[in-house]
């Protein structure tokens, strides 16, 4: 019955109100890719010493231009850190190497200025746009990065404390550019107990149009998060502070942590950069 239950968890099935829970789906047999999508997982800065040679490096980082953006602007920016210390500086994590994704304009305003254009990213649609290409382009570094056997965590570690750091330590400019994600790669330096679950059904996929949760599809949800063996949440021991379901620590003890009133200073450094007026 044990041996049953991991299964019907590990393989990704159907469950109450149509969702499906748990791992990624086997891939399909001789697709690599697919195998190596379904095996990510984030290792919260737990890695080993063990480096990453050069040539892999520059490996990810070709793969990672690659991604898909919007009107062929690329607009964003890599800055590779090595140093260990200053890793923890910019997201407070260090693994063999970090990669810091700018949402950048400063190289398409600087060419085009040396052929005499004029060009002001300073909107909020503008941001949308290179924020999306950096995250695209972060996202198929974790998968090209997992393809050489490399593991990652991306955070937004970044955006916590002073972020005036990030401009003082790396010389960022100061406009219409933006700190956006931090990738840090490495190896783990120890196995990972288990592999986190995703959601995937309703509320997740909406087919043909969009989808509003019934109440019974929410409670299915709910029930979900509750069942520790599918891994979907944060926080495993989220009963042991008296709560009665998963969503309820989520919602009132780590979503609540940050709620402070006024103007955030992620806002605050968007109106600085020229995104914001």
């Amino acid at each position: 019955m044990r041996t049953s239950r991991r299964r019907f968890i590990g393989s990704g099935v159907a469950v109450a109100g149509g969702l499906v829970a748990g791992r990624v789906q086997a891939a399909a047999p001789g697709n690599e890719t697919l195998a190596t999508i379904a095996k990510l997982r984030t290792i919260h800065g737990d890695f080993s010493e063990k480096p990453i040679s050069d040539q892999d490096l520059e490996t990810i980082l070709g793969a990672s231009v690659r991604a898909a953006n919007a009107s062929a602007f690329q607009s964003y920016s890599i800055v590779v850190v090595r140093d260990p210390a200053m890793q923890r500086t910019v997201c407070g994590y260090r693994g063999s190497c970090l990669l810091l994704y700018l949402a950048d304009f400063t190289r398409i305003i600087a060419t085009g200025k040396r052929l005499g254009h004029e060009y002001d990213p300073g909107n909020m649609e503008a941001f949308v746009t290179a924020s999306t290409n950096t995250i695209l382009a972060a996202q198929t570094a974790v998968i090209a990065a997992k393809s050489l056997g490399i593991d990652s965590l991306l955070t937004n570690g970044v955006h916590r404390g002073d972020m005036e750091r990030l401009w003082e330590k790396l010389d960022l400019p100061r406009k219409y550019c933006f700190p956006l994600i931090a990738l840090v790669l490495g190896y783990a330096a120890n196995e990972p107990l288990y592999q986190k679950g995703r959601l995937s059904g309703k509320g997740v996929v909406h087919r043909g149009a969009f989808h509003n949760l019934t109440g019974e599809e929410a409670d299915a949800i709910i029930r979900q998060y509750d069942d520790k063996t599918l891994h979907l949440g944060l926080n495993e021991d989220w009963d042991k502070s008296g709560h009665k379901h998963y969503l309820d620590w989520l919602h009132k003890e780590w979503l609540g942590r940050n709620r402070k009133p006024g103007e955030t200073q992620i806002l605050d450094r968007l109106r600085k950069a020229g995104f914001v007026g």
